[in-house]
């Protein structure tokens, strides 16, 4: 990653003036930081970039003298780029201490061209902790349609609930689990009457002391490994990404687009992939708890209506 800070006063002649990264900490030896973009955010900065080889990330940190000194790092893609991970951000301050950000997602089908896809809008912000939140933006309540609610509803052990209300290719899920002491929970979305094909989104509640010498924190695992039965699509491996929810519920909000999934965890976390269902009855949603019983608190699902659509 280059570390260079260039100036201009007219976008014609620059000016170099020294080093801009006082380190590169957390970074791996095959990233590099392509698509930079630099913003405030809050009393912090953030620096926005891509890697060829692991997709969109971020550093937050101070900034003073010219000079950037990164604090914490994360990432928008939790593997390789590709096929059908997160590629490169594009962000501006909204103007009240946050950031909006949009990244590309590539495909997971063999094309001659360069078609990826844009996600969802995000809004950055910082924390107490000084950390990034990232949720979607409010605007998306804009393309809402037909609204489903299940209230507080058991999920007994090691058994599938399938919401037979709930079904759809294009969807915005807002769900509340309170996990208790189930080994994981999970919601399945795209799913088939058969299984055959769905995508998974599942907690692993390590939430608790596991063994004398370690303590695990949790993970929230994005899983398309069973996303489509079509013979020619590229299937990523899992998106896996520590979630620490120090005692609060698990939150989930989550946009299904047809061959898109995303998924914002407890505000901390955000996870997405390429999928492509190849069976037309691949719209169901459904719940799980294993090992011991789960509570779901309330899932708000939401038909999700076209960007384009003209208002009535």
């Amino acid at each position: 990653m280059g570390r260079s800070l260039w100036t201009s006063g007219d976008l014609k002649n620059w000016e170099a003036r020294g080093d801009f990264l006082t380190s590169t900490p957390f970074i791996r030896p095959d990233d590099d930081g392509s698509c930079p973009n630099f913003q405030p955010i809050g009393d912090k900065h953030i620096l926005l970039f891509f890697s060829h080889s692991n997709g969109g990330q971020y550093y937050l940190g101070d900034y003073a003298n010219r000079q950037f000194t990164p604090y914490a790092h994360g990432r928008f893609n939790h593997g390789r780029v590709a096929p059908g991970g997160v590629h490169a951000p594009s962000a501006a301050s909204d103007g009240n201490g946050g950031v909006i950000n949009i990244l590309n997602l590539n495909d997971a089908l063999y094309s001659e061209h360069w078609d990826p896809i844009m996600s969802v809008p995000q809004r950055l912000t910082l924390g107490p902790d000084k950390r990034l939140r990232i949720e979607p933006v409010e605007a998306l309540a804009s393309l809402r349609g037909e609204h489903r609610q299940i209230g507080r509803t058991v999920l007994p052990a090691n058994r599938e609930i399938v919401l037979d209300l709930i079904r759809g290719n294009t969807l915005e899920l807002a769900v509340e689990i309170y996990p208790k002491e189930a080994r994981w929970v999970q919601l399945n979305v795209l799913r088939s009457p058969d299984a055959g094909e769905q995508t998974s989104i599942t907690f692993f509640n390590f939430d608790r002391q596991l063994a004398y010498w370690y303590q695990t924190a949790g993970e929230i695992v994005l899983d398309g490994s069973r996303s489509s039965t079509l013979p020619d699509v590229w299937l990523r491996p899992p998106e896996r990404a520590v979630l620490k929810r120090g005692g609060e519920p698990l939150r989930l909000r989550v946009f299904i687009d047809r061959s898109v999934v995303e998924v914002f965890a407890n505000g901390r976390q955000y996870l997405a992939m390429r999928v492509y269902p190849g069976r037309e009855d691949s719209l169901g949603v459904s719940l799980r708890a294993q090992g011991q019983d789960a509570v779901l608190n309330q899932l708000d699902a939401w038909t999700m209506q076209s960007i384009w659509s003209k208002p009535e």
